[in-house]
């Protein structure tokens, strides 16, 4: 019988459609049905001895809930027997709904399942960083399926961590290679990428969330190694290695498999060549691998940006990593062709929606004494005091990780000068939102522009990360010192030395910083915009379960 190995993962949903991704455990016709009579299908496709479809689901009705059911070849495999969590279901919305969108970062692996707790909250060990968000958030949907209840999931890097493997992947990783040979305890190829989603996505909490609530995920730095895309140099250290080029593959074929594709639309999917492609080749596995290839030699021949509009509200999902140019003569955070394409986007239809989210794995506006130091490290970088301060500032770059959008300043510039205009005039929305993870902690920043240049949108940083990790004691001290006007001076001090003139944009914390494993939601709701944090805590009785730490209204109108 063929088997469900991982998912399903609800991911594109709007009025009258959805995709839904399975792993199964062999070629097969995988097919969706729906309650209300809605239902699809679609035939696997292999990768490296992997087989997957995304199931297009047609026929919804707008503001339904539906459960839904997975065959394959037939057979019934999702719910699994004996499930003690509520049906997955497809919900879709009226265009004047509010829209919910719940988001974060960087979610290291869960422990072993034996350890996680069940759908009520009950737990025999100790999580080793703390109750995972998304485990929580769970639990609380499970145990009341009525209650609020996000429209959409966005995950905002590190879904999996490819260089910071749990005990169980490292066992597991021993019995297929000698690990004292690089790259000793993180991943190496396709197959073991695979390993990763397994541990991540099997999960029970996790599994029954991702097939209930629709998702759109980007990745960042640790979905293939820590400070990806660094600088010119990082990247020639590393494609000098003898393991790079495997790791580097295997992990954007993985990405575009279990995260890029349930991004897209099906109209997309449809006039996607590739994807066309792999469908129509027994073994797909030579043509990802081709295309992976393709993206690393050229990254302009790939876009893994891509936006979706929730009702009035639009998603611009930015990659800003493998779309940067490293040369230090041109460094930016994307290409001409990327920063292009996001302008247009932002752009596209001004009017026809209220607010505006730009996701970022990176945060647009750090604190300001970060901020300053990574764009003095880089004026040090592109030699602006000379090579001896160049190879310093090269350096420090890989340290002390200086490498956000304040490290690109020209990038930084643009950004800035598109939400303003994005957020200008008639047809304004109500509010733009940067919405970015990866610094492991929480807060709300919101910028000012000088008089007669800001935008008529309330503008904001919201930055929320991780689901389930921690941050070491030094760093948090210096997140909470870098917002202080001590810091500031600092930073402009630092600033001076390099010869860096004052950013286009003014900002404050208005938020924050806070410290735990937490997720954000937004809720939308014509101009209206509130915003919530919640943390995942201990509970006295074992498990974990979300606490609101803050509540605000961003917007009124």
């Amino acid at each position: 019988m063929t088997g469900l190995r991982l998912g399903p993962l609800l991911r594109y949903t709007d009025g009258s459609t959805a995709t839904i991704w399975v792993e199964t455990g062999r070629p097969c016709t995988a097919e969706v049905r729906c309650a209300d009579g809605a239902r699809g299908s679609a035939h696997t496709f292999q990768v490296a001895g992997h087989h997957y479809a995304l199931i297009p689901v047609t026929g919804l009705t707008p503001g339904t809930t539906t459960a839904y059911e997975v065959h394959l070849d037939g057979t019934r495999v999702w719910p699994l027997p004996d499930s003690p969590f509520p049906p997955s279901v497809i919900r879709t919305g009226l265009a004047d709904d509010p829209v919910r969108v719940a988001f974060g970062s960087c979610r290291w692996a869960a422990p072993p399942a034996s350890d996680r707790p069940g759908p009520t909250g009950d737990a025999r060990e100790k999580d080793p960083v703390g109750p995972d968000a998304l485990d929580t958030f769970a639990t609380r949907l499970a145990a009341d399926p009525d209650t609020e209840r996000p429209d959409v999931l966005l995950l905002l890097g590190d879904q999996v961590y490819a260089d910071e493997t749990s005990p169980a992947t490292r066992r597991w990783l021993a019995g297929r290679r000698d690990l004292d040979e690089p790259p000793g305890s993180g991943v190496a190829d396709y197959e073991e990428y695979t390993r990763l989603y397994y541990e991540s996505w099997l999960d029970p909490q996790v599994r029954w969330l991702l097939s209930t609530v629709p998702s759109c995920m980007i990745f960042d730095d640790h979905d293939v190694i820590d400070d990806w895309n660094t600088s010119a140099s990082w990247l020639a250290d590393m494609r000098s290695t003898p393991w790079w080029q495997e790791r580097l593959l295997s992990g954007l074929m993985s990405y575009w498999v279990y995260q890029h594709i349930g991004n897209l639309s099906p109209a997309e999917l449809a006039e996607d060549p590739l994807y066309a492609a792999v469908h129509d080749t027994p073994d797909a596995t030579g043509l990802l691998r081709a295309f992976a290839a393709r993206a690393d030699e050229d990254p302009t021949t790939v876009r893994w940006s891509y936006r979706r509009d929730f009702g009035r509200v639009r998603l611009v999902m930015v990659d800003s990593r493998a779309a940067r140019v490293l040369e230090e003569g041109s460094r930016s955070m994307l290409d001409p062709g990327e920063a292009a394409w996001v302008r247009e986007q932002a752009l596209a239809g001004r009017g026809d929606y209220d607010h505006l989210l730009i996701g970022t794995s990176l945060p647009w506006l750090l604190p300001p004494l970060m901020h300053d130091a990574e764009a003095w490290d880089a004026a040090l970088c592109r030699g602006e005091k000379g090579p001896r301060w160049a190879r310093l500032g090269e350096k420090l770059r890989r340290a002390a990780d200086l490498e956000h959008w304040a490290a690109f300043p020209g990038s930084f510039a643009d950004l800035a000068g598109l939400i303003a205009e994005a957020g200008s005039g008639s047809g304004a929305p109500a509010t733009v939102c940067v919405l970015s993870g990866d610094v492991h902690h929480a807060y709300i920043a919101e910028p000012s522009w000088p008089a007669g240049r800001g935008p008529d949108a309330r503008v904001l940083q919201l930055t929320c990360s991780p689901v389930h990790n921690r941050i070491p004691l030094p760093l948090h001290l210096a997140f909470l010192l870098a917002w202080t006007g001590a810091a500031r001076f600092a930073g402009r001090r630092l600033a001076g030395h390099g010869g860096i003139p004052r950013p286009p944009v003014k900002w404050r914390k208005t938020g924050g910083p806070w410290f735990g494993n937490q997720l954000m939601t937004l809720t939308l709701h014509g101009r209206s915009a509130a915003l919530r944090l919640e943390q995942a805590r201990a509970w006295r009785r074992g498990g974990g379960r979300l606490t609101t730490v803050s509540e605000s209204v961003l917007s009124g109108r």
